[in-house]
């Protein structure tokens, strides 16, 4: 009975509700709660697309670093490198955290290229068939030039920008002229000549500007017998680093590990303040849909107050009456977030053909009316470039972020609701009444 008695109340709360929205004598109710659903909607869409959009710009150089730069993990001093890579490879290891393990040394150069520009370079040796062994390498390095060959001691591949700056293309010969290394190594040469066999571009510019590769073996020859070799280690979910460094200390307590966070501290830092400064803006939209649906259910309750007086003397308790603005607030916050929703979904999805569309729109509009105004001119108009550019912005959602942004826009709603609706416990019923 209790049970039946509960549904019941729920049933008529929602009637009334309903009711409430739909019935107004001066004909302002509903007006008021579309356009309250409609701001909850833009805000939702808002927020989801600049949310996708951030996170596929920050997603690109994020990427780029950790697959190409700074790994996960970076594995010094390791003294037993087949005993590592055993425990690596084992159950009791890191079998089910880590996705791949390269190893590499890398120094700094001036290099010259074949007409004498100069540029400087993070010279990386890394294994010669690295391209197969590390698949989120292979994914974020891609060949604009020639290919991936450094099977031999005087092949390297200079990231496109270094390239240009240099003035070389594949098959140029590059001279690493001043190199950093140990006291075994000339400080400057003329002799350490290396053939372009490729070059790459990655998502982040300063990767191809600064990088280039050669391989492991030329790599020790070149840096000195006091190069310093470091594993670099991929997780297969790279929010366990703390649990994979933390077994690395248990069982090579005398190994350094040093965890992606504390490499790229300052830059993922600001890429994180950045992206939550922009956040803060946009929520200024809920905020002043939150006021306006405030107002709006504070004049709801001032116009219904001989309508609540009449549902409490028939026994609807202060709860249940008001209950029925709180419900209002909650539909007019859900019927704004669904479409909201659908609509940046479908924006961070079809980001290209949307402002393609707009593009031709924008053009055929230009031309209709420069045909009307001035013929002559009209042959000489073109698409808005800055369409395209905006066309090919990343975009990426995460799911817990876009479920935030959604329960956000209801609770908004609902909240405003909750707060004007107070003034229902303040209405004596038997005055209300009496002065009707």
């Amino acid at each position: 009975m209790q049970t039946k008695g509960i549904f019941s109340s729920l049933k008529w709360i929602y009637f009334v509700s309903r009711r409430f929205s739909q019935v107004d004598r001066k004909g302002r109710t509903a007006v008021t709660s579309a356009l309250a659903s409609l701001g909850v909607g833009f805000g939702v869409m808002a927020l989801i697309v600049v949310i996708g959009v951030m996170n596929g710009f920050q997603m690109e150089f994020i990427d780029a670093i950790m697959e190409i730069s700074s790994y996960h993990v970076r594995m010094e001093n390791i003294q037993d490198e087949y005993e590592f890579n055993s425990w690596i490879a084992s159950n009791e290891g890191g079998a089910s955290l880590v996705r791949s393990a390269t190893s590499f040394y890398e120094a700094q150069a001036l290099v010259v290229g074949p007409a004498g520009k100069e540029s400087a370079s993070l010279i990386r040796a890394v294994p010669s068939d690295v391209m197969l062994s590390d698949g989120g390498f292979a994914d974020e390095v891609k060949l604009i030039a020639g290919s991936f060959d450094i099977h031999k001691n005087d092949l390297i591949v200079l990231g496109c920008d270094l390239a240009r700056n240099l003035g070389a293309r594949v098959g140029s010969k590059v001279n690493l002229f001043a190199l950093s290394g140990s006291n075994d190594v000339n400080l400057f040469s003329k002799e350490r000549i290396f053939e372009v066999s490729g070059i790459f571009y990655s998502g982040y510019s300063d990767i191809n500007s600064a990088y280039s590769f050669i391989n492991l073996t030329s790599g020790k020859e070149n840096f000195g017998s006091a190069a310093k070799k470091v594993t670099g280690i991929k997780l297969t979910n790279p929010s366990k680093d703390s649990i994979f460094i933390a077994k690395v200390k248990e069982k090579f307590p005398s190994y350094g590990a040093e965890s992606w966070r504390g490499f790229n501290r300052s830059f993922f830092g600001a890429l994180r303040v950045e992206k939550n400064i922009l956040l803060l803006l946009v929520l200024l939209i809920f905020v002043v849909v939150a006021v306006n649906i405030y107002n709006g259910m504070r004049r709801m309750v001032y116009e219904r107050r001989e309508d609540i007086a009449v549902l409490s003397a028939l026994g609807g308790s202060r709860w249940e009456v008001h209950s029925v603005f709180i419900t209002k607030g909650f539909t007019t916050g859900f019927f704004g977030a669904v479409p909201g929703l659908a609509a940046g979904l479908f924006l961070c999805a079809n980001m290209d053909k949307v402002f393609t569309s707009l593009s031709k729109i924008q053009f055929y509009a230009s031309y209709f009316f420069m045909m009307i105004v001035n013929p002559a001119a009209a042959p000489y108009l073109s698409e808005n470039s800055m369409f395209r550019i905006y066309a090919s912005i990343p975009a990426r959602t995460v799911f817990a972020e876009v479920a935030a942004v959604f329960f956000f826009g209801i609770f908004s709603s609902l909240a405003s609701s909750w707060l004007a609706g107070r003034e229902i416990l303040k209405l004596n019923v038997s005055e209300v009444l009496r002065d009707e």
